[in-house]
């Protein structure tokens, strides 16, 4: 078991913008990382939204979350993340939603296992209690999902991953981090060979705020995915 890190999450910056791109380069080498406009664009329209994990005793950059808020019944429920992120620019950011919609959370892959994604997710729900939304909603992208294509189905690999029968990189920590499934989507990412563009609709809810109906989507998948 790998040592925990001492993680410091705090607001991105443009100071941060060449090291998150490098970092962007580590996780995803074969995909254009962010660029500045996109990055300066979240700043803009939510500061709020935009973390950066560091180590404490370094400084290093360990990881990075970006997000915004959207009123969820302007989308398809299976819109793609080019829509539900104005093609990464954030531009349709709306304070009045109720939904943080988690478009970016990347972790150096030398210091995954060390804490940082939890460390990350705390900062994520914490943001989403104090302004009072509601919940998270993202798109898992389905890591592993290329080991099994050939064999199964898209739901029924989130299937298994949920039943705790296959570990996906991805979608199996955000379920320990107290996500629930509520949809699988194809076309959700473009060219991405580990997730043959799949991706699990996930939700974690703000239990201070909910009310009864806010579970709704939660309980009406809850058959088809455990």
């Amino acid at each position: 078991m790998k040592p925990s890190l001492s993680v410091r999450v705090r607001p991105t910056t443009s100071d941060d913008f060449e090291a998150i791109q490098d970092l962007c380069r580590r996780v995803y080498p074969s995909v254009q990382p962010w660029g500045p406009e996109q990055l300066a664009s979240h700043i803009r329209v939510f500061p709020e939204g935009q973390f950066t994990a560091e180590e404490v005793s370094t400084g290093r950059l360990l990881g990075m979350v970006a997000g915004l808020i959207v009123l969820w019944n302007d989308y398809e429920f299976d819109a793609a993340w080019r829509d539900m992120t104005a093609r990464g620019m954030f531009t349709n950011h709306n304070p009045s939603g109720r939904t943080y919609y988690g478009a970016e959370i990347m972790v150096d892959p030398e210091s995954r296992g060390m804490g940082v994604g939890r460390a990350i997710y705390a900062a994520r729900r914490a943001l989403v209690e104090r302004l009072g939304l509601l919940r998270i909603r993202a798109g898992a992208r389905l890591r592993d999902y290329h080991n099994y294509a050939n064999s199964l189905s898209a739901e029924e690999y989130v299937r298994r991953v949920t039943r705790g029968e296959i570990v996906d990189r991805t979608l199996t920590f955000q379920l320990r981090q107290g996500f629930h499934v509520l949809a699988v989507v194809g076309g959700y990412l473009g060219d991405d060979p580990e997730s043959r563009g799949y991706a699990a609709v996930i939700e974690w809810i703000n239990e201070r705020v909910a009310a009864p109906d806010d579970y709704a989507a939660r309980d009406a998948a809850e058959a088809r995915f455990t």
